[in-house]
């Protein structure tokens, strides 16, 4: 059976929310950005379920919401940073996903995160969150790599090139599966 969805992972910063927007309205698929389903289902952000109920609790959310995004058809998702931590999270994703990770150079991430504020990001609130960038990436390359062949690298690229090379590596894969 063919795939119809695709599922953009990768590291916080990477640029999944808006290269999965645009890959979705080139494609004319539903763009469904995980993290807001969670904060929908929760009925709080994220930073909120981090500091009340604690990280167990949000990945616990993750869980549930591949289980749903799994049943899905013709849409482009844009996972949270640490859907990789747990596979059953890239088992579902993968029953009718292709996956694909975007990755950006440490530097880079540190840069695309304080334009939008580290508050927002409760992995990194602390004093120096470069170095938790480069920490967390070292952990989670083997996570990545697991997850999927496909991976991107958006350091140097604009939005519009990153789109078209997911959308090349969605069609090589789904010409595959027929």
């Amino acid at each position: 059976m063919s795939k119809t969805c695709i599922t953009l992972i990768g590291f916080m910063g990477t640029g999944k929310s808006t290269i999965a927007r645009l890959v979705a309205k080139l494609l004319n698929k539903e763009f469904i950005e995980m993290d807001d389903q969670i904060v929908k289902i929760a009925g709080k952000s994220i930073p909120q379920i981090f500091k009340e109920d604690g990280e167990i609790v949000f990945r616990e959310f993750e869980i549930q919401m591949c289980k749903e995004l799994s049943k899905k058809e013709n849409i482009v998702i844009s996972s949270g940073g640490g859907i990789i931590l747990n596979k059953i999270n890239v088992d579902y994703l993968n029953l009718n996903s292709v996956i694909i990770c975007l990755s950006a150079k440490p530097e880079i991430i540190y840069q695309r995160i304080m334009r939008d504020g580290k508050e927002s990001r409760p992995l990194l609130s602390n004093p120096d969150p470069l170095a938790s960038i480069k920490s967390l990436l070292d952990y989670r390359k083997i996570l990545y790599d697991r997850a999927t062949p496909h991976h991107i690298d958006t350091s140097g690229l604009s939005i519009e090139e990153v789109a078209n090379k997911v959308i090349e590596i969605y069609k090589k894969e789904t010409l595959k599966d027929n």
